[in-house]
Parts: C-alpha cells; structure tokens; sequence
C-alpha cells in the first residue's frame, strides 16, 4: 500500500478539504485527487463524499481512518528504528568475562547515555561476517592477518594489550611464585579444553606454546568456566593460562592462585573491528574512548604473536 497516499488520505480527512490537505503536503490539490483516487481503487470503496465546502468522509472513510493512521505511527516507528543513533550500538565481545568486555564496561561508565547491545559471537570469521551483513556495529577480537588482508570495507584496529597469567592451584609446583618465566612453563601440562582449532585465539596460544616450549592440552570436552576451575584446583600437575582481565570468582577453599608472567609479558592482542562506512555515532565515540586510554601495553618487554607485531 502506497505510503504518500494513506499520509494525503489522513490529512485530506483531518483538514476536511483537498486544498487544504495539498498545501500541508507541499504537493498541487491535483496530485491529492489522484493519490486519494488510487487508494479508492486499491481499496475498491469510496472514502470521501465531496461537498460544496469539502470532502467528508463516507462510512467506510471512517472505518478506514484509525488504521491508516496506525500504519503510518508504525510506518515513523520502523524508520526511526534505525535512523544513526536512535538503536542501540551492537558489540561483539568473545566472552562476558574476558578482557573486551571490561573494556565495553569502561566505556559505558565514561558514556553512559550510549545504548550498549552485547553479544557473543563464536569467533573472528564470524564476526567480520557479522559486521559485513550489518548484523552488528563492531566486535573486539585477535586479528591474525594484516589489514590490507581484510574483506574490503572492513576496518581494524589495535586497542588494548593483555596480559596473559598463569592459573594454578593451591599444589601446584609453580603456586608459590609470584612471577615466573613464559619458558618456566615448560615441562608442565597446561590444560586449555576450550582451544578450537582454527580459532583466532588458537592461533595465538599455538605460536605461544611454539615460542616458548610448551605443551598446552586441549582434551577433553570444554564444560565451561567452573568446572575447568574445579579441575584446576584439585590438581598438583594442571595449570591454565587466562587473560588478566578475565574476571574469575572461585570458593575461598579452593584456593587458586593467579601468578604473573614476565620476562617476557605475554600479551593478548585485542583490536576492534567495524565497517569503515558504518555512521552510528557511538560508533564513533567508542572508537575515540578506545583511543584515548590506549593500548594498555605493559612497561615491561612483552611478547605477541608475529600476526601481531
């Protein structure tokens, strides 16, 4: 159904007169007659009776009229939905408890007016597919190729750098240190169940382990944060690796320890992600956030990923 010819009905109907209606839409009382005259024909009735002063609206005029006024409230309601910045700005995150999304949380603070959308996608290639369908504004991930390999249109940049820990528990030979060497990790089992291959974060841990000698296990079926923490503090011979930002809480008897690592500082590229021709406006403030507090790169000497350097 023709829009322009519901709006010159219901304004036809509300000022009682086709001239009346033709000067409140800045069109010729002739484009009025034939836009009122089509929806006539669509309709198959007749919604006005013209008089000597006007129109007046028939039965089926009156009957008509509260429902073309809903469908053009619905019609106002459907593009402003997604005029730039009038819907929520949708980010990608890897996780509720990583790194990124205590950089979303930051930003809220310092933006509060900033409608957030969060969600959680599986990985990188599906969230640059994603952003490329417009399904969201932007994600925060690794990047593994360079920018110019990157599907054309989309842009990236390098946010925030994050520390990555050693998790242990209480019996553990590594639990009493309070800092220890990426190379000292050699030699003990580092148990990773939720690494999957072809992953942005696989990619890194696998160079990391390369890098430095390790063994990191990825058996086993991933159930998830508590029990990989349960596993963790029972056992003297596991450890995991986690980002320093990743928000954990445990019972106090189990008793895990969060060790430092240094000499060199392991670091979790985190970049965000958009469409370069995206124009919602927190887009732009997020960016401009992430800007000013910077990448967040330790002042010790740290290791990345060549992906990353």
């Amino acid at each position: 159904m023709d829009l322009d010819a519901v709006r010159t009905f219901v304004t036809a109907a509300e000022t009682g007169r086709l001239q009346d209606a033709a000067t409140t839409l800045s069109v010729t009382q002739q484009a009025v007659s034939k836009r009122v005259a089509a929806l006539e024909k669509e309709l198959a009735v007749r919604l006005f009776t013209r008089t000597p002063r006007g129109v007046r609206l028939t039965i089926d005029g009156q009957a008509f009229l509260p429902h073309a006024r809903a469908l053009l409230d619905t019609a106002e309601r459907a593009m402003a939905s997604v005029r730039p910045g009038s819907r929520a700005l949708r980010v990608d995150v890897i996780g509720r408890r990583l790194g990124p999304a205590a950089l979303l949380r930051g930003f809220h603070r310092a933006c509060p007016q900033v409608e957030l959308d969060v969600v959680t996608l599986f990985d990188a290639k599906e969230a640059v597919a994603a952003i490329r369908s417009g399904t969201i504004d932007a994600s925060f991930r690794a990047v593994t190729v360079p920018a110019r390999r990157l599907p054309d249109g989309i842009a990236a940049a390098r946010v925030h750098d994050e520390p990555v820990q050693l998790l242990t528990g209480p019996q553990h030979a590594l639990a009493t240190a309070r800092a220890v060497t990426p190379a000292q990790l050699a030699g003990h089992r580092i148990w990773m169940p939720g690494l999957v291959a072809g992953t942005e974060w696989a990619a890194y841990y696998d160079e990391f382990a390369t890098e430095f000698g390790l063994t990191i296990e990825a058996t086993g079926p991933d159930f998830g944060t508590d029990p990989l923490l349960d596993t963790i503090a029972d056992s003297p011979q596991l450890a995991t690796l986690v980002g320093e930002q990743t928000r954990m809480v445990w019972p106090t008897d189990q008793d895990l320890r969060r060790i430092t690592l240094r000499d060199p500082v392991p670091v979790y590229p985190h970049s965000l992600i958009w469409r370069s021709d995206n124009p919602h406006p927190a887009l732009a403030r997020l960016r401009t956030y992430l800007d000013s507090a910077g990448p967040g790169r330790p002042d010790a000497e740290t290791w990345a990923p060549h992906w990353a350097r």
